[in-house]
């Protein structure tokens, strides 16, 4: 019995220390985006001396924030919403229709998991479509970088749908169209909104896409805005962890609102045939 205990409590520590390893950072970050210059340097966990809340209406002033969060919001929400809508199509025709075309077509999808990107093709592809420098050609990227991950997951949980289904909305008079959009897409929800969570916080986060397709400053999303702020404002610590922490805010809120969704969407997508 003692024996046990002692497991039980060393399972509990190393629990709780992951959890300040996770936590630490964020506290630091939040804690130090409220204090002075000169405070925020020293980057300690001591709360500050007088809480500076206009260091978050000075970065939005300065750091041309409200450009780059419009950017983000469009890149993530345009991309998003058509690559899991696009790919949930696909998906289902690629699961119902199982002919030597599609079953090519989904393994060779597949392979962009493992390839990585090649950005010096991709921006003479660009350029080609004359979409290079363009907030279309970046939403072009974005939603074809998250095919492979979507149609994987989502296909695997059309595999658990019945076809009766189908059939049934099929003598009904359903249409290719009303039957996925009416039927099936319903049944897909938590995967879809899974692939929603995961792609948005992907394309909101991403540096190197934008850094690659985009040279005006216009165009630039939150996280090359937070690069160059702190190109200019190196010095100033407080300012840095006040534009980290409105850059990570919507991020948090996507997830939070659908996080209940995540781990029966994975797990739903996990179903093997």
């Amino acid at each position: 019995m003692t024996k046990k205990k002692v497991q039980n409590l060393l399972k509990h520590l190393v629990c709780i220390l992951l959890c300040l390893t996770v936590i630490l950072p964020f506290y630091m970050v939040v804690i130090n985006s409220f204090k002075s210059k000169g405070e925020a340097s020293r980057m300690s966990l001591a709360l500050p001396k007088e809480w500076l809340f206009s260091n978050y209406t000075e970065v939005i002033d300065k750091g041309n924030l409200i450009q780059g969060f419009s950017n983000s919001l469009l890149y993530a929400l345009v991309a998003t919403t058509l690559g899991v809508v696009l790919c949930a199509m696909a998906a289902f025709v690629m699961c119902r229709k199982r002919t030597k075309l599609n079953v090519f077509l989904y393994y060779f999808v597949l392979c962009g998991l493992f390839f990585p990107v090649n950005y010096v093709t991709l921006v003479r592809v660009l350029s080609t479509l004359h979409l290079n420098d363009t907030r279309q050609g970046i939403i072009m990227v974005f939603t074809s970088a998250m095919i492979p991950f979507c149609v994987f997951t989502i296909r695997n949980f059309v595999v658990s749908v019945p076809v009766e289904l189908d059939e049934a909305a099929v003598i009904d008079g359903a249409g290719p169209i009303s039957l996925f959009f009416k039927i099936i897409m319903p049944l897909l929800k938590p995967t879809m909104v899974t692939c929603f969570i995961l792609q948005f916080m992907g394309v909101w986060s991403d540096f190197l896409t934008p850094l690659y397709l985009s040279s005006k400053s216009k165009m630039f999303p939150m996280t090359m805005a937070v690069y160059q702020f702190f190109g200019k404002n190196k010095s100033y610590w407080n300012y840095i962890f006040a534009d980290i922490v409105l850059t990570c805010i919507p991020v948090v809120i996507v997830y939070m609102i659908g996080q209940k969704y995540i781990v029966g969407g994975l797990t739903s997508g996990a179903v093997k045939e």
